[in-house]
């Protein structure tokens, strides 16, 4: 079949001296199936009412986070609601770049503690001193991790008059809102 397609390439089709390609082999012909009732259409599945919000972050993330996430400072309404000005949002950009890179390596740390736990407690046989002392791993990871992020929560506070503390508490207590749709020629707002 190779062969008789490479001259068919050469001399191409219906020219004199082409070799003819070898018929190829017939197919098997499927059974007839028997004649089947149509199935009705599924009916829609009832709109399910919306999940309370929870949120699992830890209590210091919980109560110094904004209702905007990622660098919310430079969400053109928050900035406007809570009247930031351009050296209040300096500081908390350079209070982010500070602790961004030992976040990132405490994240890193935590998840592969995580890794290695996982194994040890799908095992058929679990050896309950490793699962133990893994377990103590992970949650010193996860310590670490919180009190870093606190402490960048924390600079980014005292960045914050009293005023806008305030403000940015009673939106976080009125709880999340729903995505604002973007303006065309709007800039996007930066996210972490």
């Amino acid at each position: 079949m190779v062969t008789g397609a490479l001259a068919v390439a050469q001399f191409g089709p219906g020219q004199p001296g082409a070799p003819m390609p070898p018929p190829a082999p017939a197919m098997a012909q499927p059974a007839p199936r028997a004649p089947q009732a149509p199935t009705p259409p599924a009916a829609p599945e009832p709109p399910q009412p919306p999940q309370p919000f929870r949120d699992h972050r830890p209590p210091m993330e919980q109560a110094l986070r904004a209702p905007a996430p990622g660098r919310w400072w430079h969400d053109p309404p928050m900035v406007q609601s809570l009247a930031l000005t351009s050296d209040q949002q300096k500081k908390m950009d350079d209070i982010f770049q500070q602790h961004r890179l030992k976040l990132i390596d405490l994240t890193a740390t935590l998840q592969r503690e995580e890794a290695i736990m996982e194994p040890l407690v799908d095992a058929e046989q679990p050896d309950e001193p490793k699962i133990l002392a893994q377990i103590d791993k992970v949650a010193q990871a996860r310590a670490e991790l919180e009190k870093a992020n606190a402490r960048m929560l924390l600079g980014i506070r005292r960045t914050l008059t009293q005023d806008q503390w305030k403000k940015l508490h009673d939106q976080e207590m009125q709880g999340p809102k729903p995505a604002r749709a973007r303006q065309p020629g709007q800039p996007q707002p930066k996210r972490f």
